[in-house]
């Protein structure tokens, strides 16, 4: 069913949503809107008592909310993760996955080891939360929404050494989105991107602080400035709900134009 614009003002209630890496920066803040939206939210990170503090402030009367452990790295945990809710909750709708991890080096210095592990985390695990959340939705026979937090990295290059494995990785997760978006279509589960471009954070406010490097990305992007955490999560949340009900398999880039200029 499509719903009306004058329904959705709890689009996602009686929703249930799994957001991997929700404790963080830019999760805490989807964790967020997700709640206000209406949907039960299950939190979820390496550690549980951020996870469950953030939970317990999100908790309005009207949702439920949780704080969950887990290694996005290890298949049995991730089963672990998505079995449980799916016992707790009664299944998952949403997963919006927010993992990830940058390691940066020269490419002719790269260690392997460093390698794999960006890999590991970035694409791998977004593999194996997209199988197990997948089976779940598949077996509910209800459809659902995944939404991966991947980057302008996966689609362009940069001429400023280090991003090797960290692009590769979400390079990966942008094939993986259309792949799994082709074969979940019979489904009715969606899978779809949100590309961010540079976001301000607490560990690229530092960098932001050097005219210089602030100077260079307004300059290379068309809007003049970087993300917001906020706007980075908007994209996320529109895309885990109603309003995007005929989207899927794409990368919707929150970049400020930096990905149409190149």
């Amino acid at each position: 069913m499509v719903e009306t614009i004058g329904e959705l003002s709890k689009p996602l209630a009686g929703k249930r949503a799994l957001v991997a890496g929700g404790d963080g920066e830019i999760g805490s803040v989807i964790s967020a809107g997700l709640a206000a939206d209406g949907a039960d939210v299950a939190i979820a990170g390496l550690e549980e008592d951020s996870c469950q503090e953030l939970a317990d402030r999100l908790a309005t009367g009207e949702n439920r909310t949780g704080g969950h452990a887990f290694d996005t790295t290890d298949p049995d945990s991730v089963a672990g993760l998505v079995d449980t809710l799916t016992q707790d909750w009664g299944g998952v709708d949403i997963l919006v996955n927010c993992v990830g991890i940058l390691k940066l080096n020269l490419a002719e210095n790269f260690d392997a080891a460093e390698w794999r592990s960006v890999v590991d985390i970035n694409l791998t695990g977004a593999f194996l939360l997209s199988q197990a959340v997948g089976k779940a939705m598949i077996k509910q026979g209800t459809g659902g929404r995944i939404v991966h937090l991947t980057s302008v990295r996966g689609h362009v290059g940069l001429a400023i050494g280090g991003f090797s494995a960290y692009g590769a990785s979400k390079a990966g997760v942008h094939l993986l989105i259309r792949q799994l978006a082709s074969e979940w279509g019979k489904h009715q589960i969606s899978i779809n991107g949100v590309g961010a471009g540079f976001v301000r954070t607490a560990l690229s406010e530092a960098a932001l602080q050097n005219p210089d490097f602030a100077n260079m990305v307004a300059a290379r992007t068309p809007l003049g400035r970087v993300a917001e955490l906020q706007e980075v999560a908007n994209t996320a949340i529109y895309l885990a709900g109603p309003r995007s009900s005929f989207i899927t398999g794409q990368i919707l880039y929150v970049d400020g134009g930096l990905s149409a200029s190149q």
